[in-house]
């Protein structure tokens, strides 16, 4: 089964940039989706950004909108998140993941990285 793997996480300041890459350890199903999601300390995770496997449907929380970007790169079966205007609500620990379709919901993925740190100092 597939699995993920996250890196790019660290300490930036407010209003920096920072791109976080999900790669997956085998080419996923064409029907895939994958998300990013975050988890603020003390908070419930949330959903952040997906992109369809195959299409280049993307979607985003209001949250995010307009400063964040996901994109895929087929030949190296990875996903990143480009995240800019980087405020200090941002901190999280951010996690990629897989679902059979589209959903904002945690409950739809199957497969969950193991998660990288994002801080943002004020």
């Amino acid at each position: 089964q597939v699995q993920l793997v996250e890196s790019g996480g660290g300490l930036v300041q407010a209003g920096g940039s920072l791109k976080l890459s999900c790669a997956a350890s085998e080419r996923p199903y064409s029907s895939h989706v994958f998300a990013w999601f975050r988890q603020p300390p003390g908070k419930e995770r949330e959903f952040v950004a997906a992109i369809r496997w195959s299409r280049d449907s993307t979607f985003y929380s209001d949250s995010v909108k307009g400063r964040f970007a996901i994109s895929k790169d087929k030949a190296k079966n990875t996903v990143s998140l480009e995240m800019n205007s980087l405020a200090p609500e941002a901190t999280a620990v951010y996690s990629c993941a897989v679902a059979p379709s589209p959903s904002y919901s945690t409950t739809n993925y199957f497969r969950w990285g193991q998660g990288t740190q994002v801080t943002v100092s004020s």
